[in-house]
């Protein structure tokens, strides 16, 4: 396969995920590694995904009523830089394996809860920090955050709105430090700023269309659909 065609299967793919993603608050990325892996290194996509994921969250709150309080996001990412902090020394001292297959449990635990009872969860204030900590621990080991800050979303908002537009707040906060500490250490390579700069207008442009979907989507079918992608992520854990 030609290098040109396969940056068209990747944008084509993209702009397919990443409107899943504006709709649903998550699992953009995770679809777009299991087809594109087959073309493109993991760490080409860890890299290149960051462009997709801050158009995501700058289009699917610039064109969103404003549910984002600045304070309870700012203190959701202090708790997760808390937490990615701890994630960083347990990656150097604690087996990360031990740590994996715990953080899979709750997941799947969680995902199983909302998907029986898609409204009975609630959290308090603590297991809400506690969660914001944990996602933030959990972006430090392996770079996955999404099911465990949705959980905790969807236990404290009632509105599929103010979830979705939390989820991309918190989630465009982390991929705007990315992507400097990206910049910072000359990570993205020429064939990454051409695929960013070859498909970023196409792929800005489906998120612009896509957007309106999301209030199309009625609150029971928004909510089952996020329960059963963190159930997925949680048992597909287990299996890498």
């Amino acid at each position: 396969m030609t290098t040109a065609s396969a940056a068209i299967i990747l944008t084509v793919v993209c702009m397919l995920t990443y409107s899943f993603e504006i709709v649903f608050g998550l699992a953009g990325t995770i679809m777009m590694f299991a087809i594109l892996t087959l073309l493109y290194s993991a760490k080409t996509l860890v890299v290149y995904s960051v462009l997709p994921q801050i158009l995501v969250g700058t289009i699917g709150l610039a064109r969103s009523p404003r549910t984002v309080r600045i304070g309870f996001l700012g203190g959701m990412l202090a708790f997760a830089a808390l937490g990615g902090g701890i994630g960083f020394f347990l990656f150097y001292h604690v087996p990360a394996h031990i740590f994996h297959s715990l953080l899979a449990t709750l997941i799947t635990l969680a995902g199983l809860h909302l998907v029986t009872g898609p409204r009975h969860l609630r959290l308090h204030a603590a297991g809400g920090r506690a969660l914001d900590a944990l996602a933030g621990m959990s972006q430090a080991l392996f770079g996955i955050s999404g099911p465990i800050a949705m959980t905790r979303l969807l236990g404290t908002f009632s509105d599929k709105t103010t979830v979705r537009n939390y989820a991309l707040a918190f989630f465009l906060a982390l991929n705007v430090l990315r992507a400097a500490g990206y910049l910072l250490a000359h990570t993205i390579t020429p064939q990454i700023g051409h695929l960013m700069l070859d498909s970023g207008p196409f792929v800005a442009v489906a998120l612009w269309f896509s957007n309106h979907l999301h209030f199309r989507v009625n609150e029971t079918m928004f909510r089952r659909v996020v329960a059963w992608i963190i159930f997925a992520s949680g048992l597909s854990m287990f299996f890498h």
